[in-house]
């Protein structure tokens, strides 16, 4: 089976993630789409980051009418802070019947060389970038990359922090959030301060 690994803290997932996510699943060759939640990511402040349970919890809610998108908590059980090419290393060993890729924004394309053993994880895997606005110029060895392949998803500008600040200023961010997400943010006071 060919899987797609989607990493992010989702803090909170919200509908930008679902899109991308489904139209990646549904428009390529992936079987199915992972969404990994990642405990800490190495290159991020952890401050502000929702407990790992209710994080996945949140994963778990959005995606449940989507049978292609599956949460994971696999790097929940690494040592922390936990790098791609560990968790990839991990899930090889775990699942050899798999073939797995990553999912990545072209923002993350463009900082790919200050990831651990990058090379390693060009070489070994195939990766799937959707685009972002941004200004940087993707690295010129990345551009025509056999193992890079371009993916014409929309462009969606929504970001966690855009949710957790809207919230914290008591504004009505509903239809940025599954509606399931929604009331497990609004039932458990989440990101009020």
């Amino acid at each position: 089976m060919k899987v797609g690994l989607y990493f992010g803290t989702f803090n909170p997932i919200h509908v930008g993630h679902l899109i991308i996510a489904n139209h990646i699943v549904e428009n390529s060759d992936l079987d199915q789409l992972w969404m990994v939640v990642t405990p800490h990511n190495p290159l991020k402040k952890k401050s502000g980051l929702l407990a790992d349970y209710h994080r996945l919890q949140m994963v778990h809610l959005a995606t449940e009418d989507y049978d292609k998108i599956i949460p994971s908590d696999i790097e929940f059980k690494l040592p922390q802070p936990n790098y791609t090419i560990n968790t990839l290393a991990h899930l090889q060993e775990k699942f050899p019947q798999h073939q797995f890729s990553l999912i990545m924004g072209e923002d993350n394309l463009k900082s790919l060389k200050k990831w651990k053993n990058y090379e390693l994880i060009l070489n070994d895997y195939h990766l799937y970038v959707y685009p972002r606005i941004s200004i940087d110029e993707v690295p010129e060895e990345f551009v025509n990359h056999p193992n890079i392949h371009q993916v014409n998803a929309p462009i969606i500008e929504l970001s966690s922090t855009f949710i957790r600040n809207s919230i914290k200023d008591q504004k009505n961010i509903k239809p940025m959030l599954d509606a399931k997400v929604w009331e497990y943010i609004d039932h458990n006071l989440f990101y009020r301060k």
